[in-house]
């Protein structure tokens, strides 16, 4: 009966991440009052204005340094620890529920660990934006990207947007799924909260009126761990979607970026679309690529939602293939009885 009820568990998981991906593209996100990763960033908000420094630290001041650091791992530390052990009760619940009931509130619970229809949205305005002016078109990148806005071209504000659709494709939808997969709830909702701090915390200068360069080392490099697997598969999906591109080209453009993961999915898409992707004074991917235009977007975006579409039809290939198991136990199981 273990058998069975741990493959119970994957029946009911598979079906949930496809009624989940339904739920994303019906309705979208729930209301921020209601949204538990709005939760969690209000949580590093909170501990942050302890966590990070009131001013820059000089070389010299490693115990000042020290000490940020520390506190920015213990606070990364409980913060994981609430949201893992509130998903893991919640779950624990859900399993102890009908299977026609656990599916659709597992569903509903894993729905706001990932967001693919805002994505799409975001960018899609961005583009929207640039077709009225250039000035737009920065405007609402800044809604999406921390970086200097102001003196993007109309190029470079398409790039920004399209490296930011590449790499939530990963941060947003297919790392907390594959999280999901492995650990259930608990990891979606580890995924998003290390995603969230990296995003508050992860960057090594001043956000907030506070500043990172040691109090949100753990959490940059925490989400650096957590991502490097997801990162990967996201480049595959965007590689299969595209018809196959070159492993030796993907892997050598993806090195071209400071960051271990965000590269994977940047530079996939850029060969995919055979478009440049850079960030100014940082880096450059697929150099040889033409300038990205309106096109290119729409493209993108297309390329996008079959990399999703890929990921649901494999769940619903492993549904079908978990419930061809389950049937074939309960038959041994019965005549074995």
């Amino acid at each position: 009966m273990l058998i069975i009820n741990g493959y119970l568990w994957w029946l009911l998981g598979t079906a949930a991440v496809l009624l989940a991906l339904v739920i994303d593209r019906c309705w979208g996100e729930p209301p921020a009052r209601l949204h538990p990763v709005v939760g969690m960033g209000n949580f590093l908000a909170w501990s942050g204005r302890r966590v990070g420094a009131g001013r820059a630290l000089e070389p010299g001041d490693w115990r000042q340094g020290y000490g940020a650091f520390l506190r920015g791992a213990l606070a990364w530390t409980l913060g994981a620890l609430l949201v893992t052990a509130l998903y893991a009760g919640l779950q624990s619940l859900l399993l102890r529920m009908p299977w026609w009931l656990a599916i659709p509130l597992l569903a509903l619970l894993l729905k706001p660990l990932f967001a693919w229809r805002m994505l799409q949205a975001e960018v899609q305005a961005v583009e929207a934006a640039l077709q009225q002016s250039l000035a737009a078109g920065r405007e609402r990148l800044s809604w999406l990207v921390s970086r200097d806005v102001t003196q993007l071209s109309e190029s470079q504000v398409r790039e920004s947007a399209l490296e930011t659709l590449a790499e939530n494709l990963n941060d947003s939808v297919i790392a907390p799924l594959f999280w999901f997969a492995l650990l259930g709830l608990p990891g979606a909702a580890l995924y998003r909260f290390a995603n969230t701090a990296d995003a508050m915390w992860g960057y090594p200068g001043w956000r907030n009126e506070r500043h990172w360069q040691w109090g949100g080392k753990w959490a940059a490099r925490a989400d650096d761990l957590l991502s490097w697997i997801p990162a990967r598969l996201t480049a595959l999906l965007l590689a299969l979607s595209a018809g196959g591109l070159s492993l030796a080209s993907l892997w050598r453009e993806s090195r071209r970026t400071p960051s271990p993961n965000g590269g994977w999915p940047m530079a996939a898409l850029a060969l995919a679309l055979d478009v440049r992707l850079g960030k100014p004074g940082s880096y450059v991917l697929h150099a040889a690529g033409q300038p990205p235009e309106a096109r290119h977007t729409a493209q993108a975006l297309r390329l996008t939602r079959r990399a999703v579409h890929l990921l649901g039809g494999l769940t619903g290939l492993a549904l079908l293939g978990l419930v061809a198991w389950q049937a074939s136990v309960a038959m041994v199981w019965f005549h074995v009885v």
